[in-house]
């Protein structure tokens, strides 16, 4: 496949349609996806998300996703990004509203975003900065930290350190994003970002597309 063009998936977790706006602006192809077999067709393939931990990946397994994405991602290497629930849901577990299986993509588990000031609010909603880390290709261009949008009650502390490429302080320190192989994935919402969260989207796109694509 030549051409880039973005699978962003439709597993009822809301946030679809200014991602798809997002990658537009960009000028890069863009579809919304209910189907899962359609994610051979796509270069790049999207899981963006608002929501509880348990839903997201009820829905994603009564629609079939599961086994559609691991091929397509796990095993043909298609650039893949995780926005917001969408990077929660590749954890072994999350701990929303009770003990719930993720994909285990990346092995941690997913907790609820805990402060040591009674001054912070929790859900974080809003501005705040990411601090980036190892110099990750997803960031690149855009120096040392930038501002982006959160909207998020819970967090993912993975198991292995070295895949964290950003963190940003909400009256403690927590991981914002992370990066495995062909796998991104961000706490923050990119496509609400303005022109930082669009130039994530861009850097994710040039990504490597693989030869069997």
């Amino acid at each position: 496949m030549n051409q880039s063009k973005v699978a962003i998936i439709d597993y009822g977790m809301g946030n679809l349609r200014s991602v798809a706006n997002a990658f537009t602006s960009l000028n890069y192809p863009a579809f919304i996806t209910k189907n899962p077999e359609d994610l051979s067709q796509a270069s790049h393939i999207v899981l963006p998300g608002v929501g509880a931990f348990g839903d997201g990946i009820k829905n994603l397994q009564s629609a079939g996703w599961v086994n559609i994405l691991e091929k397509e991602v796990i095993e043909n290497g298609k650039p893949f990004l995780g926005i917001c629930l969408g990077m929660q849901l590749l954890a072994t577990a999350g701990t929303e509203h009770g003990f719930h299986k993720g994909l285990n993509w990346v092995s941690g588990t997913v907790k609820r975003l805990e402060s040591n000031e009674s001054c912070i609010r929790v859900p974080h909603i809003g501005w705040n900065d990411v601090h980036f880390l190892n110099n990750d290709y997803l960031y690149t261009g855009l120096g040392d930290f930038q501002v982006f949008y959160f909207v998020h009650s819970y967090v993912f502390y993975p198991e292995d350190i070295s895949i964290v490429c950003g963190v940003t302080s909400h009256g403690l320190e927590f991981i914002s994003s992370i990066h495995k192989g062909n796998i991104y994935a961000t706490q923050f919402h990119p496509e609400k970002s303005q022109k930082a969260g669009l130039a994530v989207l861009k850097n994710f796109i040039k990504s490597t597309i693989p030869d069997n694509a």
